[in-house]
């Protein structure tokens, strides 16, 4: 029950617009011939940017083509976007409610980073 009662106040108050964010990515992604690779990952991330409490992000078994794919996506956006996941977390974090919602911000950056070879799983 408190999942389900942190995850709606999260939809509300900003994953909502975070998931629709990343669905945008990857529809763009998939527009971009180019990016057609990395637009299940950006799809992934959306749906945990919508509903991310009782869910956690896992290894799937590791290549040669994913480990590539994560260098282009880190060098090109993944830093930049794990650095506004985690100024988001900060001031999140100063407060005592705050912190779960912090929390979750954190995974998404991590998240962001390395996004090929991951999934996300229910716990």
């Amino acid at each position: 029950m408190i999942r389900f009662i942190l995850n709606v106040l999260w939809f509300i108050l900003g994953g909502f617009l975070a998931g629709l964010g990343w669905l945008l990515a990857g529809v763009i992604l998939c527009v971009t011939i180019i990016g057609i690779p990395w637009a299940p990952s950006a799809f992934r991330i959306a749906g945990f940017s919508f509903w991310p409490f009782g869910r956690v992000v896992v290894d799937r078994d590791q290549g040669a083509m994913p480990v590539l794919l994560n260098i282009l996506w880190f060098v090109l956006a993944g830093w930049w976007l794990a650095l506004g996941h985690i100024a988001l977390a900060i001031p999140l974090a100063i407060s005592i409610i705050g912190i779960p919602f912090a929390w979750q911000h954190v995974k998404l950056a991590l998240l962001a980073l390395v996004p090929v070879g991951k999934d996300v799983v229910e716990v």
